[in-house]
């Protein structure tokens, strides 16, 4: 009886560690806000300023659609008009292909320049480059 309850605590722990929200940093190394596993983006104060939907659609806080995501990387705006791409490297691409960034593998991101305007770790690299360059930052 006690292996098993061992075991739903062990499951419980995994199960809600999987819900938790990653903490997105900005450059100074303090909290700015935070996304959740199932793509909801928070304000600092832990207000919900929109979402990514599995699909990559993106949502403002008034749940308004605001743009997309694609499988290729390529970001949308609600007209439907390309705003920026994400390359599989990490590069940070604006609407004329002009290097604005970069999200590197250990969620380390960059500015055109090169210098760390933050950093988020857990989430895919897609709504990294969401939330710092085109829709909630």
């Amino acid at each position: 009886m006690k292996a098993l309850r061992v075991l739903i605590m062990a499951i419980a722990i995994m199960m809600a560690s999987g819900a938790m929200a990653q903490t997105v940093y900005n450059s100074s190394g303090s909290s700015c806000g935070s996304i959740n596993s199932d793509g909801t983006v928070y304000s600092k104060s832990g207000s919900s300023i929109g979402k990514i939907n599995s699909d990559g659609t993106v949502w403002d806080k008034s749940g308004s659609n605001i743009g997309k995501i694609d499988r290729d990387g390529i970001f949308w705006d609600k007209s439907g008009s390309r705003i920026g791409k994400l390359d599989s490297d990490g590069t940070v691409r604006n609407a004329s292909g002009s290097s604005i960034g970069k999200v590197e593998s250990d969620g380390t991101v960059r500015n055109g320049s090169g210098s760390s305007i933050g950093r988020v770790q857990g989430v895919p690299r897609e709504w990294v480059a969401a939330y710092f360059f085109f829709f909630f930052d």
